[in-house]
């Protein structure tokens, strides 16, 4: 059975009382998650949030990093680094650092080596635009970006794929359940055309405007593990809405 995983990604967003008041209101919640739970931070608060998260069995990501080692990197954090305050996970590939930021298929995959190397589980985003889905592309670009990284990196090397399509991400509009199966499916289908090895474990999350009035439809969907969470994740109590709807039985 594969992990069920609800991942927080938090972006920019965030502050030391901010982020001690999620923690509380976390904790108050009293949850007890039947999957893994991520929160992807912004890096300059990581270290603050790994004792807190460690006590509450929370893993602790970030949410980008640079494909290099160390050197003249100015800004830029490695994988090394990441690790050194107590990320375990990171997520690469995220649509927002792809089109707003240039970011190629080749560096994503750069990116998600960088972290394996360093014993990190990378979470590698995928997803089509509106005009791709328009033009019935939705299957060539999503694959496109899948096959960048497995030319360098074999699917028991990953922590999860995320399915996010662009044309659903803060924008309320939400791929249905069928829909996101169907994407899910064909991910999966490439992956056991890589590596016998670990593509059938290899956690399969959906992002774009998911919460908890939708959460628990998209994750009955046979090929849907989990979800990469951006809105919702911001307000503890409709992140804990989510992770419960991850329950594995359900």
């Amino acid at each position: 059975m594969r992990d069920k995983i609800v991942i927080a990604n938090w972006k920019m967003n965030g502050s030391r009382e901010a982020n001690r008041a999620w923690i509380e209101s976390y904790r108050a919640t009293g949850v007890r998650p039947d999957c893994r739970v991520v929160v992807c931070a912004p890096s300059v608060y990581l270290a603050e949030l790994a004792p807190a998260c460690r006590e509450l069995g929370i893993e602790l990501g970030a949410e980008d990093v640079n494909e290099n080692a160390s050197g003249a990197f100015t800004g830029e954090v490695s994988a090394s680094m990441l690790a050194d305050v107590g990320a375990s996970w990171c997520i690469v590939g995220h649509s927002e650092r792809r089109h707003i930021y240039g970011e190629t298929d080749n560096r994503v995959a750069m990116k998600a080596l960088a972290l394996a190397k360093a014993g990190l589980r990378p979470i590698v985003c995928l997803g089509e635009t509106l005009e791709e889905r328009e033009k019935g592309m939705t299957e060539a670009v999503v694959l496109r970006q899948l096959n960048a990284v497995l030319a360098v990196l074999p699917p028991a090397k990953w922590g999860a794929v995320a399915y996010e399509p662009v044309w659903a991400i803060g924008t309320g509009r939400t791929a249905t359940p069928e829909t996101a199966q169907t994407v899910h499916a064909s991910i999966r289908r490439r992956l056991g055309c890589y590596a016998s090895e670990g593509a059938d474990r290899l956690p399969i999350l959906y992002g774009g405007s998911v919460k908890p009035s939708n959460a628990r439809e998209l994750f009955r969907q046979p090929d849907i593990d989990g979800g990469l969470i951006g809105g919702a994740a911001l307000k503890a109590e409709d992140f804990v809405a989510v992770v419960e709807a991850a329950r594995k039985g359900d």
